[in-house]
């Protein structure tokens, strides 16, 4: 069993930036995929970042050169660095684990956090 805490949301203004970190328990987060998720109001949870136990990481096409997923194994945290933010950003922000794969569908993902809210103002 993981359990996911998210931290780091906020209010931001567009351009800024914003850490978010994800605190997993046990002892074997270093073997997990681990993956960020967001879900605007009235849309589906959807693909943000994910990482890889081997560090391989993967960008949905919307963040790919905003977004910086990476993981701190020695801490069990994962952490998305967003720069150049925009009001289409604003979501909560949801953290992911799984022993398996790093799927862009959420549905295979084994562990979820409570989620952080972003909002991005224009």
């Amino acid at each position: 069993q993981v359990q996911l805490v998210e931290s780091g949301g906020g209010l931001v203004q567009a351009g800024g930036s914003l850490r978010l970190s994800c605190a997993a328990s046990g002892r074997t987060f270093s073997s997990y995929a681990m993956g960020w998720f967001r879900q605007a109001p009235g849309r589906e949870r959807e693909f943000t970042a994910a990482i890889h136990r081997s560090g391989n990481t993967y960008y949905a096409d919307r963040v790919k050169g905003r977004f910086t997923i990476s993981r701190d194994n020695a801490k069990n945290t994962v952490y998305l660095q967003m720069n150049s933010l925009k009001p289409e950003d604003t979501a909560v922000y949801f953290c992911a684990a799984d022993p398996r794969v790093a799927s862009v569908d959420p549905t295979t993902w084994d562990y979820w956090g409570q989620g952080t809210q972003v909002t991005v103002s224009s």
